[in-house]
């Protein structure tokens, strides 16, 4: 069939038209896939933008050599563990120097805005027997890791329980140790505008140098931690021996229940032993272990220190040490320890105490 001139005409003006539509149709089409994989293309690097601003380390005084490469890159050894916690071991590549790292798990800390605050309160806090917070990173997913020096000593607990060579039998050591731990729970409780309260003081907590000299660690820890993970820590404190008996019915820690912790350390130094009951009973005392309270009971003084002890220090201590000090010693000791927290002595009547029985 021959087709006559007008519809050629009609039919290549429509094939035209088509034509062009379909032109159209995929011009806008790709136009505003381009739009959206753009749109996707910002929304992905401002994602990631948002992700590098969330990693942040805050730098204090002694830490100006910290980077994030190095903390992140450094090979760590697990050396404690916690509900709240782990504490590494590290070595720093960059500047080849051992530092202690905390981290802290996301879910035990309290809202970023309180944290924020309480890192940079604890990073200004300085005292020659207190140990420093270096520095503090926060990841990209919310972990977060404290970094404060190494002592190569290790911690008091080490020194009183693996002691091979008689430097926890010296006298010199005991009260060396004694009065720089005074000393720091002092700066603590009054050198600032407000007492902060360790709330975890123990011998583990005690870290010593080459020199015995002893620095006060995780001063504060329990103002990082939401209440949940506070009282965990509060109760693995109690389980070792170092809990206050009024923090039974109460739960707030304060400055009479340092002291009851530095009642029990000073006993335990004194003393060479843990102080927990092993196998406790239930009429007896619950704030003083079984050797303690009889040694109490029976006056006894001789069964809280460590056989040889006089011998030892008569021999080879730099400072005199007779029987009459080590009474008084146990003494400030036992009126820390006293159930009732409004006897105890505060930390400078503890602090001249000590020096008098060195003096």
């Amino acid at each position: 069939m021959k087709l006559s001139p007008m519809l050629i005409l009609v039919l290549g003006i429509a094939s035209a038209t088509f034509l062009v539509i379909v032109a159209l149709y995929v011009f806008f089409y790709l136009k505003r896939v381009s739009k959206h994989e753009s749109k996707d293309i910002e929304s992905s690097e401002k994602k990631q933008e948002e992700v590098a601003q969330k990693e942040d380390l805050i730098i204090f005084q002694g830490g100006e050599d910290l980077t994030i490469c190095d903390i992140l890159d450094a090979p760590g050894e697990v050396i404690g563990k916690s509900n709240y916690g782990t504490l590494y071991k590290a070595l720093l590549q960059r500047s080849n120097k051992v530092r202690l790292l905390r981290f802290l798990r996301p879910v035990c800390t309290v809202r970023a805005e309180e944290l924020d605050e309480m890192i940079q309160f604890l990073g200004r806090i300085r005292h020659p027997k207190l140990v420093p917070l270096l520095g503090f990173y926060t990841g990209s997913r919310g972990e977060k890791l404290l970094v404060h020096p190494f002592y190569r000593h290790g911690s008091l607990t080490q020194f009183i329980r693996a002691d091979g060579n008689g430097e926890c039998y010296k006298w010199s050591n005991i009260c060396r140790i004694s009065i720089g731990i005074a000393k720091g729970l002092e700066h603590l409780h009054t050198g600032q505008e407000k007492p902060i309260i360790h709330g975890n003081l123990k011998s583990k907590n005690i870290l010593l140098d080459r020199s015995y000299q002893p620095y006060i660690s995780d001063s504060g820890l329990h103002l990082l931690l939401n209440p949940t993970a506070g009282q965990e820590m509060l109760e693995s404190s109690a389980a070792q021996g170092y809990k206050a008996p009024e923090l039974i019915k109460m739960k707030d820690v304060s400055e009479e229940s340092d002291i009851y912790s530095l009642g029990v350390i000073l006993l335990e130094l004194l003393s060479g032993k843990e102080p927990i009951n092993e196998h406790p009973t239930p009429d007896e005392d619950f704030y003083l272990p079984n050797f303690m309270r009889n040694a109490v009971l029976g006056h006894r003084i001789s069964d809280l220190y460590h056989p040889s002890f006089l011998l030892r220090n008569g021999r080879d201590d730099k400072i005199q040490v007779t029987e009459e000090c080590i009474l008084k010693f146990f003494q400030i000791s036992m009126a820390c320890c006293s159930p009732s927290p409004s006897v105890r002595p505060n930390i400078k009547q503890v602090l001249r105490k000590l020096e008098e029985i060195v003096l």
